[in-house]
C-alpha cells in the first residue's frame, strides 16, 4: 500500500513538486499548471511534444521528461486525467512556434480533456497534433484496434516522437513517426495482486493469491480471463505468443522490447522472465533491439508486468537508439541488436549420471542421501521459512532447497569415489545457498568429504563430521547454546561417538544417536540468538526453534534411513 503522504488530496501536487525539486537539473515545474517541462523550456524552432495522464503511474509521465523524450508532461490525479485546462497552459508554456504533438494513452478522460486543449490552442492560432497510443491488445480486438487502451507501449511511441523531435524533425514527421510506432506496438500486461491509493485501507482490487489477471488494465480494469499462477516459463508463453500472433503485416525480424514491473514486482523478477522471453523469441527468429526491463509505466503498488514489443524498421530503429536524458530514462549510445543466451544445460538426475552403475557402493549411498535430504527439505519449505520469519528474514527454506538440490546435481556429476564426490557437493552447496547455512554446510560437506578420501569407515565418517562441527564453530564464531545448527549437531556427534565406540555399526550409532539432534533442536526454542542477523531482536526468537537446527535434524534423519536401508544395520 501507499505508505508515504500527507493528505491524500494533495498527493498529486506535492509528488510534482518534490519531483521538479529533486530533479531541477532535467525539469521544471510549468508556471501555472500541474506540471513539468525541460529545463530551460522548449528548444527554439523545435517540435514540442507533451505527453499525460494521471499520476500513479511513475516514470510515466513525468519522469520521461527532458533532451530526447517529452517537452512536457500533464499530471491529473491518481488514475484521472488531468484537465483541459492545465493541458492548455502546458501548450502555451512550450510552444516555440514548430508546432505541439500531444500523445497519451487512449483512456475516454484523457481524450476528453486533451482534446478540449486541442480544440482552443488551435483556435488561437497554434498548430497541434494527437497521436493516440492503443498498444494494449487484450483491450479490444485486432479490428477494432483503434479503440483499445495505451500501456507501457506508450513509452515507445513517445522515444520515437521525441527523438524526430530532438532531431529538428517537422511536426508532420514527427506525427507520422509516432503513429507508425503505435502501429508497430503490441503489449500484454498481467497482475498478481492489486494497488492502493493514499489514505485508503483496502486495495483497488484483489486478486486470488493462487491466481493471476491476464490482460488487466494499469487503473485495475479487469483482465480478460483469470488463470492459475504460472511458472516464469509459462508466463513468458503466456505473454509472448499473443503477441507475436499480432505481429503487423510486412514487419520485420528486429524488435524493441519492453519488460514493464507495475510497481511491486522486483527487478530480479522481471530478469528471470526476460531470459525465457528472450530464449521464445530468438527460437522464433527474431533480434532484440535495446531491451528495456525495469518500471516504465506503474500502477501504484500493483504487483504485475507485462510485455511490449515493437516492430523495427531502420527508421523506427534509429530513433529507439537515440540518446534521452530524463529523470527515469537515459540513453547515451546507440543500443545494439542482443541476441537471446543460450538455454541452459540440463542437469542429470536420479541415475542420468556418468557411470552410475560402476559407482562403488559407498558413493552411491552418498548419492542417495543427497537426494533424500534435498526431497525433505523441499517439502518442508514453507515450514521452515515460517521459522526463520520470525526473527530472521524467511529465506532459510529456499536457501536449504537451492542448496541441496545443488549439492545433489554435484554429487550426480561426480566421480566415482565418495571422498571428492561430497568435497564437490560441499562447494557447490556453499555456492547455490549462499548465507551463512551455506557456508556451513559447505565447510560440514567439505571435511566430511576430506575424511572419506582416505577411508569409508565409520571411524572416517565420524571423524569428518567432528572436523566439520570444529570448523563451523570457527568459522561462524559459535557454539552450542548459540541457538545455531551446533546446538543439534554436536548432541547428535557425542552420541554418535559413544555407540561406535561400544561397537554399534554405523546405521544402528547413527538412529542411537536421532533423539540426541531432535532435543538439541527443540530445546533451541528456549534460547536467544546470539549469532547473525536474528542476534540483533533478541527475545523475539524466544519459543521458536532454529530453523537451522531443525533442517539439519530433518537431513540426518533422512541419512539414517538410506543407511539401515543400504547397510541393513551392519558394522559397517
Amino acid at each position: 500500500m501507499t505508505h508515504v503522504f500527507n493528505a491524500p488530496a494533495d498527493f498529486k501536487e506535492e509528488f510534482v513538486s518534490g519531483l521538479a525539486a529533486a530533479y531541477g537539473r532535467y525539469v521544471e515545474r510549468v508556471p501555472g499548471a500541474s506540471a513539468v517541462m525541460r529545463r530551460g523550456g522548449p528548444r527554439p524552432g523545435r517540435v514540442s511534444l507533451i505527453i499525460g495522464g494521471g499520476s500513479g503511474h511513475y516514470p510515466a509521465f513525468a519522469g520521461v521528461v527532458g533532451d530526447g523524450l517529452a517537452t512536457a508532461a500533464v499530471i491529473g490525479d491518481i488514475f484521472t486525467s488531468p484537465s483541459a485546462e492545465q493541458a492548455y497552459r502546458t501548450v502555451r508554456a512550450v510552444d516555440s512556434g514548430a508546432g505541439v504533438l500531444f500523445s497519451y494513452g487512449n483512456y475516454g478522460g484523457d481524450v476528453m480533456h486533451f482534446g478540449l486543449a486541442e480544440l482552443r490552442a488551435r483556435s488561437e492560432g497554434a498548430d497541434v497534433r494527437t497521436v493516440l497510443v492503443t498498444d494494449d491488445i487484450a483491450s479490444a480486438p485486432p479490428e477494432r484496434a483503434a479503440d483499445r487502451r495505451g500501456i507501457a507501449g506508450d513509452f515507445l511511441v513517445f522515444k520515437a516522437a521525441g527523438a524526430a523531435a530532438e532531431r529538428g524533425d517537422s511536426l508532420d514527421e514527427a506525427e507520422r513517426v509516432a503513429g507508425k510506432a503505435n502501429d508497430r506496438t503490441r503489449t500484454l500486461g498481467v497482475a498478481f495482486a492489486g494497488c492502493t491509493f493514499p489514505g485508503r485501507d483496502e486495495p483497488l482490487f484483489t486478486v486470488d493469491p493462487a491466481r493471476m489477471e491476464i490482460g488487466l488494465g494499469i487503473h485495475g480494469e479487469p483482465g480478460v480471463r483469470t488463470v492459475d499462477r504460472l511458472t516464469a516459463s509459462e508466463l513468458a508463453y503466456a505473454l509472448v505468443g499473443p503477441l507475436l500472433a499480432e505481429r503487423p503485416a510486412g514487419a520485420g525480424d528486429e524488435v524493441a522490447l519492453i519488460l514493464n514491473g507495475l510497481g511491486g514486482t522486483k527487478y530480479e523478477e522481471l530478469f528471470v522472465l526476460y531470459a525465457d522471453v528472450a530464449r521464445l523469441l530468438a527460437a522464433e527468429g527474431l533480434r532484440v533491439r535495446g531491451p528495456e526491463v525495469g518500471e516504465l509505466v506503474t500502477s501504484l503498488d500493483m504487483a504485475g508486468c507485462s510485455l511490449t514489443l515493437g516492430w523495427l524498421d531502420e527508421e523506427l530503429a534509429e530513433l529507439w537508439d537515440a540518446p534521452a536524458d530524463t529523470p527515469a530514462f537515459r540513453r547515451t549510445a546507440a543500443a545494439s541488436t542482443v541476441a537471446a543466451p543460450p538455454a541452459p544445460a540440463p542437469v542429470p538426475d536420479g541415475d542420468a549420471r556418468p557411470g552410475a552403475g560402476a559407482a562403488p557402493a559407498s558413493t552411491r549411498l552418498v548419492r542417495d542421501v543427497l537426494d533424500r535430504m534435498r526431497d525433505r527439505v523441499t517439502a518442508g519449505e514453507t515450514e521452515l521459512a515460517g521459522l526463520d520469519a520470525v526473527a530472521g528474514d524467511g529465506d532459510h527454506g529456499a536457501g536449504m532447497c537451492r542448496g541441496l538440490k545443488a549439492a545433489a546435481d554435484a554429487a550426480a556429476r561426480g566421480g566415482e569415489e565418495a571422498g571428492p564426490v561430497l568435497v564437490a557437493a560441499g562447494a557447490a552447496f556453499a555456492d547455490r545457498a549462499g548465507g551463512a547455512s551455506g557456508a556451513l554446510w559447505g565447510v560440514l560437506l567439505d571435511r566430511l568429504g576430506t575424511a572419506l578420501t582416505g577411508g569409508t569407515g565409520s571411524g572416517a565418517v565420524a571423524a569428518g563430521l567432528r572436523s566439520g562441527a570444529v570448523e563451523m564453530m570457527r568459522l561462524g564464531r559459535s557454539a552450542p547454546g548459540d541457538k545455531t545448527l551446533l546446538d543439534a549437531l554436536v548432541p547428535f556427534l557425542d552420541v554418535l561417538e559413544e555407540r561406535l565406540a561400544a561397537g554399534d555399526g554405523l546405521p544402528a550409532a547413527w538412529t542411537a544417536a536421532l533423539p540426541a539432534a531432535a532435543d538439541g533442536a527443540a530445546a533451541t526454542a528456549a534460547l536467544v540468538t546470539r549469532r547473525g542477523r536474528a542476534a540483533a531482536l533478541g527475545e523475539r526468537g524466544r519459543g521458536t526453534p532454529d530453523p537451522g537446527a531443525v533442517s539439519l535434524t530433518w537431513c540426518l534423519e533422512e541419512a539414517a534411513d538410506v543407511l539401515a536401508e543400504t547397510l541393513n544395520g551392519g558394522r559397517t
